[in-house]
C-alpha cells in the first residue's frame, strides 16, 4: 500500500479580529494559502485531483468556499472541491480525508486546509422573508449561531471550557498560567523566526489604491500572571475562564499538499512529513475540550507509539483548561504546543 507524504505547506498570518486581513473574504485568504503551498512544492497546477477546504462560519461567504479558494489559486476548472465543517477541526479534518482518499487509490494528490474569517461573518435577521409584525426584532451574530454557541443546548463554548477545567480541577491560577505561557512561547518563536517559513504574506488593499502587508501573526503580545488575573470572568459569574486565558477571534488560512510517495517521485516533489496514523474521537458537546484525549490515545494505539515516543504534541487551545488533556496524558510540559497556540 502507498504511503501519504506532505510536500508542501503554508499559511497566512493570523490576523486579529477586525484586524489587518479583514478586508479579505476566507476564500480570498485561503486562495493565497493554496498558491503559496503549491509554489513551495513545485507541484503543478494541473497535477491537483482534489480539493477539501474547511470553514466554519460560512453564512454570506457565498457557494462552495472550497471551490472559491481552489479557482482563486489558480487551479482548473476540472478540480472537484469540497468544504468541510468540523467545526474546530475542519482544517485537519480535510487532510485527514485527503489521506483517506489517497489510501483509497480515488486521488494521488490533494490539496488540503482550512479558511475562515471571523472578521467578515454577518449579522442574521430572521422573519424578514415572511415579514415582522409588532415589537422588536433580534439581530443574531452568525460568529455565534454558526460557530460559538452549542446548538443543543444553547450555551457558549466558553460555557465548555468552564465544564472541562471543573472536571480536571484546573483553578483560575492554573488556566492563567497556561495562557502566559502560550504567550511567551508564541512571541519566543515569533521572534525567533520559527514561523518565517510557514508564513505566507498577505497584501491587503485599501483605500485610493493604497497595499498593506500583513506579514507576522497579530495577536501574540506581552502579559503576565497579574495582567491575566484582573480580568473577570468571560461566561459566568465567579467562573475561571476569561478573555485573556481563552482562545482569540481570528483571520486567516491554511493549506497542505498531500500526495502519495509514488505520485510525489513522480513529480519531484520532496517529502516534508510522512502521514503514519489518524483517528478521531467524539465527546458530550459541552465536553468537546477533552476530545483530543481520546484522539491521541487512538492514534497511538493505531501507530504502534507511546507518548513517551512522540516528539512534540500540536493540541487545539480553544480553551486553557486544555492543560487538563496535557495532565491526564501526561504529557511532558517541554513536548506540548512548543510555539504556543491558539489562546495566544
Amino acid at each position: 500500500m502507498s504511503e501519504v507524504v506532505i510536500v508542501g505547506a503554508a499559511r497566512t498570518p493570523i490576523g486579529a479580529f477586525l484586524g489587518g486581513l479583514a478586508p479579505l473574504a476566507a476564500p480570498k485568504l485561503g486562495a493565497i494559502a493554496i498558491r503559496a503551498a503549491l509554489e513551495r512544492s513545485g507541484v503543478p497546477l494541473d497535477k491537483i485531483d482534489e480539493v477539501y477546504m474547511g470553514n466554519v462560519v460560512q453564512a454570506g461567504v457565498g457557494q462552495a468556499p472550497a471551490r472559491q479558494a481552489a479557482l482563486g489559486a489558480g487551479l482548473p476548472q476540472s478540480v472537484p472541491c469540497t468544504t468541510v465543517n468540523k467545526v474546530c477541526g475542519s482544517g485537519l479534518k480535510s487532510v485527514m480525508l485527503a489521506s483517506s482518499q489517497i489510501l483509497a487509490g480515488e486521488a494521488r494528490c490533494i490539496v488540503a486546509g482550512g479558511m475562515e474569517s471571523m472578521s467578515n461573518a454577518p449579522y442574521l435577521a430572521r422573519g424578514l422573508r415572511t415579514g415582522l409584525s409588532l415589537g422588536e426584532h433580534r439581530i443574531e451574530d452568525a460568529n455565534l449561531v454558526d460557530g460559538l454557541v452549542d446548538a443543543y443546548g444553547g450555551g457558549h463554548m466558553g460555557l465548555g471550557g468552564e465544564k472541562a477545567a471543573e472536571c480536571c480541577s484546573l483553578t483560575r491560577e492554573d488556566q492563567d498560567r497556561f495562557a502566559v505561557r502560550s504567550y511567551e512561547k508564541a512571541l519566543a518563536a515569533q521572534r525567533s523566526g520559527a514561523f518565517d517559513a510557514e508564513i505566507v504574506s498577505v497584501d491587503v488593499p485599501g483605500r485610493k489604491g493604497a497595499v498593506r502587508t500583513v506579514a507576522t501573526d497579530e495577536t501574540p503580545r506581552e502579559t503576565s500572571l497579574d495582567a491575566l488575573s484582573k480580568l473577570a470572568p468571560a461566561f459566568k459569574p465567579g467562573g475561571t475562564v476569561t478573555a485573556g486565558n481563552a482562545s482569540k477571534l481570528n483571520d486567516g488560512a491554511a493549506a497542505l499538499v498531500v500526495a502519495s510517495t509514488e505520485r510525489a517521485r513522480e513529480l519531484r516533489a520532496a517529502p516534508l512529513a510522512r502521514v503514519i496514523a489518524q483517528g478521531q474521537y467524539a465527546r458530550e458537546p459541552d465536553l468537546f475540550l477533552l476530545a483530543p484525549s481520546g484522539a491521541i490515545t487512538r492514534v497511538l494505539d493505531r501507530a504502534g507509539w507511546t507518548i513517551g515516543s512522540v516528539d512534540l504534541f500540536e493540541v487545539n487551545e480553544a480553551f486553557s483548561g486544555i492543560e487538563g488533556v496535557r495532565r491526564e496524558l501526561a504529557i511532558p510540559e517541554e513536548k506540548f504546543n512548543v510555539n504556543g497556540g491558539a489562546v495566544a
